[in-house]
């Protein structure tokens, strides 16, 4: 009898000093690494301000687009509860943009580099052992070394800067698992509201043209994960 109470006592113990959600043997980490398409759009959304010079250039129908780009990934996820998570994730990605309609084919920017800084509240549904989820959160991306391409040089620009902007990330998703020790695989969405305002400036530090540019890009993601 002793020996039992003992080690009912010691069982009980173990359990208050290790807690463990119920019916779940996984970890509160995930790290996903994944390769990630990176599908903007660009276009012209607003002409804030332009140099009439500029401005004859342009013509009447101007436009832009941004090239896709693919890159290396990485997610850092924490579970609160089973089916609630909250996600970042961390990547960069360059682009240059270039000319439609009236400017087809103009060379805008020859190099924009991104930062889109994401972190999204995630619901996990049950179903299973596949865990598709659901996602929402806030996104501000940040550019770098921006440069310009060879049209607005030759029309006297000579420095190129882009506001970083808040913007919002709707997110969906399934993770697999492939064995019982965390790792799996995970295929992932996300759609960016996201605008930018580009400044062209001259040597002497006017601004000769000011446009808002929608990007609204899509992220399209499939890679492993490991819980932990």
């Amino acid at each position: 009898m002793k020996k039992t109470t003992i080690s009912a006592a010691l069982l009980a113990a173990s359990m208050i000093a290790s807690p463990a959600w119920a019916g779940d043997t996984e970890g509160h980490w995930q790290i996903k690494v994944l390769g990630t398409g990176v599908l903007p759009d660009g276009k012209i959304d607003k002409i804030n301000s332009v140099a009439p010079a500029v401005a004859t250039a342009l013509g009447a129908t101007p436009g832009t687009t941004a090239n896709d780009n693919w890159v290396p990934t990485l997610a850092v996820e924490y579970f609160a509860t089973p089916n609630v998570s909250i996600e970042t994730i961390c990547c960069f990605t360059q682009h240059h943009v270039t000319g439609t309609g009236s400017i087809a084919g103009a060379d805008i920017a020859q190099h924009v580099l991104a930062l889109p800084a994401t972190v999204t509240l995630k619901y996990h549904l049950d179903a299973g052992a596949i865990k598709p989820y659901i996602g929402v959160g806030p996104s501000v991306f940040f550019y770098f070394d921006e440069k310009l391409g060879a049209t607005p040089i030759a029309l006297g620009a000579s420095k190129l800067t882009m506001d970083n902007k808040l913007g919002l990330a709707l997110q969906a998703g399934v993770d697999i698992p492939i064995n019982d020790s965390g790792v799996g695989i995970s295929f992932d969405a996300k759609r960016y509201f996201m605008k930018t305002t580009t400044h062209f400036y001259t040597a002497a530090g006017a601004e000769v043209l000011s446009t808002t540019h929608k990007l609204d890009p899509w992220l399209i993601s499939g890679g492993v994960y490991f819980r932990f």
